[in-house]
């Protein structure tokens, strides 16, 4: 029997098809699990993806909502962006979190790490919970035209199940709090906070 930990794919050559300050794009020559010659195109990000998911005092979340170019429409989303491969998730995440929303937060819990689409690509998505929040002046990065949405936790909740909420990063960090809430795994402060705003 083959042990799944081995790479059963063989790369005989890469190609880089595109490269940019955020990603690369990548034609590899291959052999497939089979042992035939196939092509695999990856993208390769140099950056790695950051979630943030804000709970205030009250048992409420922020959102915020921007017009995704790729996809052509409007999305709500928890705060993130992009940290650098060679700076702590933790630091990227307190630093998104200011610039989108002027939020700065006693806590950061990093509550799930995901492979966001592993079939075409290597990146990887932290996800935070944070609280102790404190509010300041927001300062979005110029490409983004942002709408802020303060809510109740279980109103996120919500439209996440109703799927308004369909970014993927998004629902499963949505889904992630509420399990923390309802298994009592989620820090004393976010669990009172979130019993509060029911």
């Amino acid at each position: 029997m083959t042990d799944p930990a081995v790479n059963p794919w063989r790369t005989l050559s890469t190609a880089i098809l595109h490269e940019d300050p955020w990603m690369q794009l990548r034609l590899n020559e291959v052999l497939n699990p089979h042992g035939r010659p196939a092509q695999y195109r990856v993208v390769h990000y140099k950056v790695r993806a950051i979630a943030i998911l804000p709970i205030d005092a009250d048992g409420c979340t922020v959102l915020v909502g921007q017009y995704r170019y790729a996809l052509n429409r409007y999305s709500w989303e928890p705060p993130g962006g992009g940290g650098a491969l060679d700076e702590e998730p933790e630091v990227s995440a307190a630093r998104e979190l200011a610039e989108e929303t002027g939020l700065s937060a006693r806590h950061l819990l990093q509550v799930l790490r995901l492979d966001v689409s592993n079939g075409i690509t290597d990146e990887q998505a932290y996800c935070y919970l944070a609280w102790g929040l404190e509010q300041g002046q927001a300062k979005p990065d110029e490409s983004e035209a942002l709408r802020l949405r303060r809510l109740p936790f279980r109103e996120a909740l919500a439209m996440t199940l109703r799927g308004e909420i369909t970014e993927a990063v998004s629902v499963a960090m949505v889904l992630r709090v509420q399990q923390m809430a309802l298994s009592g795994e989620a820090p004393p402060e976010v669990l009172a906070a979130l019993r509060a705003g029911e």
